[in-house]
């Protein structure tokens, strides 16, 4: 088992500066709206000060915040209260975040399986090996669900959606 490594405010503080918006961004994909997203992306934060993980460089401080914050966000939508209200019914509290678009709202209307995917390669750049490992799938998996989801958002979007 890896040591706990402790950290100082500061370093918190830095780590939080470097990462926030990727986590946000991913727990907003997944959450639907703002507030959510915005507890969810706290409550990672707050596993990495309890959990204090060696991480190893930038890239595996992000892989690791991500992976955390995708299973927290797994959990949240789990809970029973969540499954009882229609969340796309619900207002959004605050303004959308400046990345909205056809592609953003089509890519939001995906299946809960493919989001997480669909937004690590292309919002965060990550491979599907990469992928694979954060969300604990056969790369198989990943690449049938980015296939998938980018068929799906074809028949969403028409003639407008080019792949990149």
């Amino acid at each position: 088992m890896k040591q706990k490594q402790p950290r100082t405010n500061e370093q918190i503080a830095a780590i939080y500066e470097r990462q926030f918006s990727s986590v946000w961004r991913l727990c907003r994909l997944l959450m639907k709206n703002d507030a959510d997203a915005e507890d969810a992306a706290q409550d990672v934060f707050l596993r990495l000060i309890d959990a204090c993980p060696a991480l190893e460089s930038e890239a595996h401080e992000r892989a690791w915040l991500l992976r955390v914050a995708a299973n927290r966000c797994k959990s949240l939508l789990r809970l029973k209260w969540r499954r009882r209200e229609d969340i796309d019914e619900l207002p959004l509290a605050a303004a959308e975040p400046p990345d909205t678009g056809a592609v953003r709202q089509a890519v939001e209307h995906l299946p809960p399986h493919y989001k997480a995917p669909v937004y690590l390669y292309y919002y965060e750049d990550y491979s599907g090996e990469e992928i694979a490992q954060l969300l604990r799938l056969p790369a198989s998996t990943v690449r049938s669900r980015l296939r998938r989801a980018r068929l799906l958002l074809q028949k969403q979007l028409g003639d407008d959606f080019l792949e990149e």
